[in-house]
C-alpha cells in the first residue's frame, strides 16, 4: 500500500481524521494525499476570477489543516480539485493509484443520528476503492484485533483483500471471521475464499436476521479495534448501500470500519 487519500471537509474534527491517517501511514510506510474538492462559481459582470479565489482558499485551508497535525515524517501532498468529490477521486485514482481512502465517518452538517455522512457514504457506494471510515475524535491505536463480518465467503475481486493483507502483515492482529447466516443464505455462501481463510485467526458462524445483528451479538466477545466488512451487491449493508447517508439505528461502529470491495 503506497497511496492513502484523505478527503477533508469543513468539520471541527477533520484534523483528528487526518492525524489518524498520518499515524496509520507512518506505521505502514505509505504517503498521504490530503484532498478537498470545491465547486466552480461564476459572478455575472465581475472581473474577478472566482474559481481562482476559491482554489487559493481551498489550498490555504489544506495547508492550515496539515500544519495543525504531527506529520511524523510522512510524505503529505495537498490536492485541490474543481468539481464533485466522486469524480475528483476517480481522476486522482487514475493518475496516482489510490490504495485506500481514509475518511471521517460523518460531517458536521448531519445530526447525531447519522453514522456515515454523504461524503463517506458516497465514496463507499460509488467508487471501487477500499474505504476506512474513522469515527469522530477517534485517536489512532495500533491494530491488535479485527472482527471481519460477512454473509458470504465468495470474493470475486482479486485485489479486494489487499488492504487487510497489509494490515495483517504490518500489525499481526488477531482476525476473527464471523460468517452471518441470514435468511437468504445458500450453500455456496458457505464456501469460504482461500484468501480469507489464510488471513483469519478464528472462524465462527452465527444465524441472524441481518449481518449487523450478528456483529452486535459478537462485538463484545471479540473486543476488536477494527471492524472489517465487504461492500457488494449482495452483502453487508445490502439495502443500505442504495443511499449515501447511513443512520446509526441502521448501523454504527465505535471503532474504525474498513470497507472492502468484494465485487
Amino acid at each position: 500500500m503506497k497511496h492513502i487519500l484523505v478527503p477533508i471537509g469543513s468539520t471541527e474534527t477533520a484534523h483528528t481524521t487526518l492525524q489518524y491517517a498520518i499515524d496509520f501511514a507512518s506505521e505502514i510506510n505509505a504517503d498521504v494525499s490530503v484532498f478537498r474538492a470545491y465547486k466552480a462559481k461564476s459572478k455575472a459582470g465581475s472581473m474577478v476570477n472566482m474559481n481562482a479565489i476559491i482554489e487559493r482558499e481551498t489550498n490555504l485551508y489544506l495547508r492550515t489543516m496539515v500544519n495543525s497535525v504531527d506529520r511524523k515524517n510522512v510524505d503529505v501532498k495537498l490536492i485541490s480539485s474543481k468539481g464533485n468529490v466522486i469524480e475528483s477521486v476517480e481522476a486522482i485514482d487514475k493518475e496516482i493509484g489510490i490504495d485506500l481512502i481514509i475518511v471521517g465517518a460523518k460531517s458536521n452538517s448531519f445530526k447525531e443520528s447519522t453514522f456515515l455522512g454523504s461524503t463517506a457514504g458516497g465514496l463507499v457506494k460509488l467508487t471501487d476503492i477500499a474505504v476506512l471510515a474513522v469515527p469522530e475524535n477517534y485517536v489512532y491505536t495500533p491494530i491488535k484485533s479485527v472482527l471481519m463480518a460477512f454473509k458470504s465467503g465468495i470474493i470475486n475481486r482479486n485485489t479486494a483483500l489487499n488492504p487487510l493483507k497489509l494490515i495483517v502483515e504490518k500489525f499481526k492482529p488477531e482476525v476473527n471471521s464471523l460468517l452471518v447466516k441470514t435468511p437468504d443464505f445458500s450453500e455456496k455462501d458457505g464456501e469460504i475464499n482461500k484468501g480469507l481463510t489464510a488471513l483469519q485467526t478464528s472462524f465462527l458462524t452465527t444465524e441472524n436476521a441481518t449481518t449487523f445483528q450478528g456483529v452486535l451479538e459478537h462485538f463484545k466477545t471479540h473486543n476488536p479495534n477494527m471492524l472489517c466488512v465487504f461492500k457488494r451487491k449482495r452483502g453487508f449493508f445490502k439495502k443500505l448501500w442504495e443511499k449515501n447517508i447511513i443512520l446509526k439505528k441502521e448501523f454504527h461502529a465505535p471503532i474504525p470500519l474498513l470497507i472492502l470491495k468484494g465485487e
